[in-house]
Order: C-alpha cells, then sequence, then structure tokens
C-alpha cells in the first residue's frame, strides 16, 4: 500500500511539474522592451553579464562623445542607471515566484525504528500534501498574474526614469542659457556702473544715476551667482540620472534649449488614450484579477485548509515470532469547529472590494490628469510663442530705434540702459517661457504612458495585495 502511494504521488508529481512555467531566457525583458519602445522608442537592457556591461559601457562613451541632446541623455540613463537595473532584478525575482508556486511540494520521507528487549520495530512512511496539488494550477495562475504585475513595474520605472530624465535636462540646458544672458548682461552692467562712477566725478551724472547703476550691477551679479548654481545642481541632477560618474561628468550640454515645434499637438482623444495606455492602471487591473482569483480559490478552501495523505509500511520482528509486515494510510485533516474559514473570506472579500475602488479611483484621477496635462501643455506654447513671435521682436525694434537715437543724441545714455535692463528682463521671461513649455510636453507624455512621481503605496492595489498571500490566505 505504502508503495503503490509513492508510485501515485510521484505520478502526481509528474504531471504537475509538466504544467510548470519555466525561467525565460531574458527574465521577462522581452515585454518590458515592447511596452516602453511603444512609449519612448529607446533601447533597454538588463545588465547580468561581464560581456553585456562592457556592450553598454561601449554605447555610452560612444553617446557621450558628443554634444548631448535629450534623447541622447535618456538612452544612457535607460542603460546605465543602477537604480532601473535594480527594478529590473526585482522583476527576475517575481519570476522566481513564478516558477516556486508553479512547482508541486516535495513529499515528505520518514523513516524510524524503535528496539528493544529483542524485539525491533521499522516504520517508513510517504507524506504529500494533497490540498497544495489540488490548487495548484490555481496558485500558479495567481503567480502569473503577479509576475506580469512585475513586468509591467519594471516598465514603469523605465517610463518614469526616462521622464525624470527628460525634466532634468531641460532644467540644466535653460540653466545654461540662463548663465550665458546673465553673464552678458554683467559685464554690460559692470561697464555701465564704471562709466557712470567716471561721470559722477566729473560732475556729468548725480549721485542717484550713479546708485541706480550700481545696485544693477550687483543685482545681475547676484543673479549670475543664483543661475550658475541652479545650472550646476540641474546638471549634477541630470548626471545622476545617467548614472555618470569619475571620466563621464564631462559631458557636454548644449547653450540653449531648441526652438519651440511649428505646431502644438492635437490631442482630441487624450483621456481614452490615457486610460488605455497607462502603465499604472494595466498594474492595478491585474491586481484586480489576481485578488479575484484568490478570492475564488479561498472560497474553494473554505472549510479545508490542511490534507495530507501518508502512506505507512512498518516491519515489526519480535524474537517469539516470524516478522510481519503491516501496510496502511494515515490521513490528516483540520476540523472547522472555531474557525469555519468566515474570517479569511472577509479578508479576502474586503481586500478585493478595496482594490477595486482605487482602481476606480485611479481611473478617475488619469483623465483628469490627463485634461489637465494638455491644457497646461498648450497654454505654455501659448506664452512661449508669444515670447517668440511678439515681445522678443518689438524688444528688438524698440533697442534698434533706441540706438539711433542715442547715435542722433536724441535720447541720453541712461534712457539706453532703461531700455536694455527691460530686454534683459524679457530675454529672461523667453527662457522661462520656453523652459516651461519643454517641461509641461514631458508631463504630457508622462499623463498619457505613465511614468509621473510614485502614489503612496499605502494606497496602491499592489501595496495592498503585498500584506495578503497570493493564494487568499494558505
Amino acid at each position: 500500500m505504502a508503495h503503490h502511494f509513492a508510485r501515485s504521488l510521484f505520478v502526481l508529481a509528474t504531471l504537475s511539474v509538466s504544467g510548470c512555467a519555466a525561467f525565460s531566457p531574458d527574465s521577462g525583458m522581452t515585454d518590458v522592451s515592447d511596452l516602453t519602445s511603444r512609449a519612448i522608442s529607446k533601447d533597454v537592457a538588463f545588465v547580468r553579464t561581464a560581456e553585456g556591461a562592457g556592450a553598454v559601457d561601449a554605447r555610452v562613451r560612444q553617446l557621450l562623445s558628443r554634444t548631448l541632446s535629450a534623447e541622447a541623455a535618456v538612452q544612457i540613463a535607460l542603460l546605465n542607471n543602477k537604480g532601473l537595473q535594480a527594478a529590473y532584478n526585482e522583476m527576475a525575482l517575481a519570476e522566481t515566484d513564478l516558477i516556486e508556486q508553479s512547482l508541486p511540494p516535495n513529499p515528505v520521507f520518514s523513516i524510524s525504528r524503535i528496539s528493544g528487549s529483542g524485539a525491533s520495530e521499522i516504520e517508513r512512511q510517504v507524506v504529500g500534501d494533497i490540498l497544495a496539488l489540488a490548487t495548484l494550477p490555481f496558485r500558479s495562475d495567481i503567480a502569473r498574474d503577479r509576475f506580469r504585475q512585475a513586468q509591467l513595474r519594471a516598465a514603469l520605472a523605465t517610463l518614469r526614469l526616462a521622464a525624470d530624465v527628460r525634466r532634468a535636462y531641460v532644467r540644466a540646458v535653460a540653466g545654461n542659457e540662463m548663465v550665458v544672458l546673465l553673464t552678458d548682461a554683467k559685464a554690460t552692467a559692470e561697464s555701465t556702473a564704471q562709466l557712470a562712477l567716471k561721470l559722477g566725478e566729473t560732475g556729468a551724472v548725480n549721485k542717484l544715476d550713479q546708485a541706480r547703476e550700481q545696485v544693477f550691477y550687483a543685482e545681475t551679479t547676484a543673479d549670475l551667482a543664483t543661475a550658475r548654481q541652479a545650472a550646476t545642481s540641474a546638471r549634477e541632477r541630470l548626471a545622476r540620472l545617467m548614472g555618470l560618474w569619475d571620466a563621464g561628468l564631462d559631458f557636454r550640454l548644449p547653450n540653449a534649449l531648441p526652438l519651440l515645434p511649428r505646431r502644438p499637438q492635437a490631442l482630441p482623444s487624450i483621456e481614452a488614450d490615457a486610460v488605455t495606455h497607462r502603465i499604472d492602471l494595466q498594474i492595478a487591473r491585474l491586481e484586480l484579477a489576481a485578488l479575484a482569483k484568490s478570492l475564488n480559490l479561498t472560497e474553494a478552501t473554505r472549510f479545508v485548509t490542511l490534507l495530507d495523505l501518508a502512506g505507512i509500511s512498518r516491519r515489526t520482528q519480535d524474537p517469539e515470532g516470524a516478522p510481519f509486515r503491516e501496510r496502511g494510510f494515515d490521513v490528516q485533516f483540520q476540523i472547522p469547529i472555531f474557525d469555519g474559514g468566515e474570517v479569511r473570506m472577509r479578508q479576502a472579500m474586503e481586500t478585493y472590494n478595496l482594490a477595486f475602488n482605487r482602481l476606480t479611483e485611479r481611473a478617475v484621477n488619469v483623465r483628469s490628469e490627463a485634461r489637465d496635462a494638455y491644457r497646461v501643455y498648450r497654454s505654455t506654447y501659448d506664452i512661449a510663442n508669444h515670447y517668440q513671435r511678439e515681445i522678443l521682436p518689438l524688444r528688438k525694434i524698440i533697442t534698434e530705434e533706441m540706438q539711433l537715437r542715442f547715435s542722433s543724441m536724441q535720447v541720453d545714455i541712461f534712457a539706453l540702459l532703461t531700455e536694455a535692463r527691460q530686454r534683459l528682463a524679457s530675454l529672461r521671461g523667453a527662457i522661462d517661457a520656453k523652459q516651461n513649455f519643454f517641461l509641461a510636453q514631458s508631463e504630457l507624455q508622462t499623463a498619457v504612458n505613465g511614468g509621473g512621481a510614485p502614489a503612496d503605496r499605502g494606497g496602491t492595489p499592489t501595496a495592498i495585495a503585498a500584506a495578503a498571500p497570493a493564494d487568499g490566505g494558505h
């Protein structure tokens, strides 16, 4: 009987293993690459070998050999950022959980020997967890959903890094542009302050006008120092996101942001696009599906939480008689006298309902975020375009006319300097407006595809599920 039971357990285990998942060659990176390439059209790599690390280093050096564009900066970060590699490691760990949940429980073999007064007894047992075998397909299915979630989380981390790099790049380049502008303004203000000081010595300029030129020079100097610090900090943040250090820190950035596009994007169906493509919503939907399966499994095993079957073979030898063998089996199960599974059922049901409400709330928020991101994108485009097409051309005309009048001695030098200050303010406003547009453009991509700042982990369905066993409490 025991040998027959052992053979039966072996057959069951063999059939179960035949349907188990196997480790993928790339730990699921193909799906991550497909998901992210549709949104950002960039290469991603899970670096796990020395050859892979060498290929990544060569590609990064190639990209760093010329002045960085925003696209090149994003590509470097996706290949070189170690935090992103850690997110891919988490995905690989999730695959190990999938394989573990797809394997049947190992049978337990025990042997014992008792002897005394010339008699001896040898007992062998093979114990198998029948409940675990019966629920194996359900647990494997839930684990497969969890692994798919891990792939989506890795894709979300990729998009989030790309969005962070774009924002850091815009701020760093805008910082450079502001430094160039204020450096020229400081040089002009210094010359003007020295001129006012000399004219004051001759009595041609009063103390009030001298003080005005001196304070403008002092304020411009302070503004330049502030702009340099902001540009340096923005560059350092960009370097961190790209994972650069030592020799890689001498990368080159342009001195000005690119020109505005000729026309803004028209996205009449942005809400539907966001609901369809947002990866965080896909994660929440998978979480809800996994919790539904977990709820069904909890309901199916509500009353039976322990079912072990053991095959027993016992050989007894007595000095007063011939040896004899005994065979049989032992069944262990839990009697639901005090706990009929109501607690586990309530926990599973409320966890499901909580995840459902969080998903619904997230879907509403995603639509609102998409609408708001598009409105900000259009308004910042209109403002930046207004500076480029209206304000700066008019300022140029005013400057040229003031210089003509100064040459013909119709205005004095201080009127010319006053206009130069006003033009400087307009140029600074134009740089800020262009920076705001490119930041809004990045936020618009984020609103459609995902990759924004992480939400409060305590309220997400994924975090909720992490607190509950994947099989509903078994």
